[in-house]
């Protein structure tokens, strides 16, 4: 466990650098590592407005970067938004287009007393689609994941071990990651002789309940397990090779759960009149006393890990080559006792977690790479996540993208996305831009473009379209005075969405 005195200071105290490698080691194509976190709102960081939560660091690393404020993630869920990163494809293309379970219906098992699922897990990535992890490593990186997976079942053609990962602990499913104090976590890792990912069981923890008073008792804690991991393998990166590190953290999803320490403590004198919430078993979410002051706690937690990361970059004298991201992959929850109104979390967005309006699916997004990525720019270039493989590529020098890595025998493989390196390297004149974003997502069944200004929500079929320019809320359906435009808007749907069985959505007529 870490000693969080130096929380609520600036990230520059956390950094302090030592002499670490000499430029002549540093490899020639830069380091990267995307810090990924799950369900943070678009106005839940200080630097994008919140004004109840203290985010010190990455308040400071969108001052040492660029803050983006039209970036948008893959979906407004987590496996097919984690998807679209990780292939490049939107979510009218992608396979993945939803949290498709495996958990459901199997035996169970025992851990301690607690009973547990024999096979855990979601839809698997496409077998015959490249993903980022394996062009990372076609490319001479060396490549670690820590946190949440989502992108198969175990024992499914899709794991860790099979798609690029040479280290990787955390939840295979992200339906275990509901529980922060779990009854066991998924690792592969090549340095431990590990053939496939495996479970390892978390010992201290299973001796007592998953649910009920005696919950709290569990001294295993999921985010600060899987982050001591991932600072433990980029402390082991010398330099010599190139390294891709994808950050999965659970944070702030719920439950709303994590220890009582420094960071809690402060939270809950802030915030001295709370809220409670009952708790759900079936969802796994935990009974919660302080339902501000937890989740506030958990994006300071999250915030205070991004701090070590950069003070470990700058200690190993890494830091002027590693490129570090961070944003969120979709809106704002309110499960497991979230209050998203409390903390005006959704950015004066419209919409939440689950939904294609910008509160659904706009991120906060920021780049920082020192001597590279210009210091203190706010940009309102439209990325999507799908937008992150060709700038890699780009980044890396992969000249063999995309052309390359199409399967021909997989039909209709396709990447999505446009690179925004000119973008982050201040080329702003040769930046190319999307013609449309797209976005469709079963569950709602909603279906979202935004071409420039304008965006088009369906819902169930039916259209609304807004004019972002001048209603940033999506409170005004100009669709009856502007028919040619939305026609031309269910045109790019027609045309993009791919019929697939598992995630069917309602076209608009």
């Amino acid at each position: 466990m870490w000693n969080y005195r130096s929380l609520f200071v600036s990230a520059g105290v956390l950094a302090a650098a030592s002499p670490g490698i000499h430029a002549a080691d540093k490899p020639s194509k830069p380091n990267i590592i995307f810090i990924l976190c799950d369900d943070m709102g678009y106005g839940d960081l200080g630097c994008y407005g919140q004004k109840y939560i203290s985010t010190p660091h990455l308040d400071r690393m969108a001052q040492e970067g660029m803050r983006f404020t039209q970036a948008y993630a893959g979906s407004p869920v987590s496996a097919p938004s984690r998807a679209s990163l990780m292939t490049g494809q939107h979510s009218g293309h992608g396979h993945i287009r939803g949290n498709r379970e495996y958990w459901k219906d199997v035996p169970m098992m025992k851990y301690g007393n607690n009973d547990e699922y024999t096979l855990v897990g979601q839809e698997p990535y496409d077998p015959g689609h490249i993903i980022l992890p394996e062009i990372m490593k076609k490319n001479g990186y060396t490549t670690g994941m820590f946190g949440k997976w989502a992108g198969g079942y175990e024992g499914s053609s899709s794991t860790p071990d099979k798609r690029g990962i040479d280290e990787y602990y955390g939840f295979i499913c992200q339906f275990q990651a509901h529980l922060y104090y779990p009854n066991f976590l998924n690792r592969y890792s090549r340095s431990k002789g590990d053939t496939a990912t495996i479970r390892v069981v978390m010992d201290e923890n299973i001796q007592y309940p998953m649910y009920g008073d005696e919950y709290k008792k569990r001294p295993q804690y999921s985010a600060d397990m899987i982050h001591r991991e991932a600072l433990e393998w980029l402390d082991k990166q010398d330099g010599t090779q190139p390294f891709y590190g994808f950050f999965t953290y659970t944070l702030p999803h719920a439950e709303l759960a994590q220890p009582n320490d420094s960071i809690l403590k402060h939270y809950k004198e802030k915030f001295f009149e709370d809220k409670t919430w009952g708790g759900s078993e079936g969802s796994r979410y935990n009974p919660v006393v302080h339902t501000h002051a937890e989740f506030a706690g958990m994006i300071t937690r999250l915030d205070a890990y991004v701090g070590e990361i950069l003070a470990k970059l700058k200690e190993k004298g890494l830091d002027e080559n590693t490129l570090v991201i961070f944003s969120s992959d979709n809106g704002p929850h309110e499960e497991g006792g979230a209050d998203p109104e409390f903390f005006g979390r959704d950015g004066k967005l419209r919409g939440l977690k689950r939904q294609c309006h910008e509160g659904g699916i706009r991120v906060p997004f920021i780049v920082r790479w020192p001597g590279h990525v210009p210091a203190g720019v706010v940009n309102d270039h439209q990325l999507a996540f799908y937008d992150v493989m060709p700038t890699f590529c780009e980044l890396i020098g992969d000249k063999k993208f995309p052309k390359k890595y199409l399967n021909k025998k997989l039909e209709g493989d396709c990447f999505d996305g446009i690179s925004f390196a000119p973008t982050l390297l201040g080329n702003n004149n040769n930046q190319k831009q999307h013609d449309f974003l797209y976005w469709e997502f079963h569950e709602t069944d909603q279906i979202g473009v935004r071409m420039g200004d304008w965006k088009l929500v369906v819902k169930q079929g039916t259209p609304y379209l807004y004019n972002l320019a001048e209603d940033i809320h999506e409170d005004h359906d100009v669709a009856a005075q502007h028919p040619d435009l939305v026609e031309r808007m269910k045109d790019i749907i027609r045309r993009e969405h791919r019929p697939n069985d598992l995630f069917p959505v309602t076209l608009p007529q």
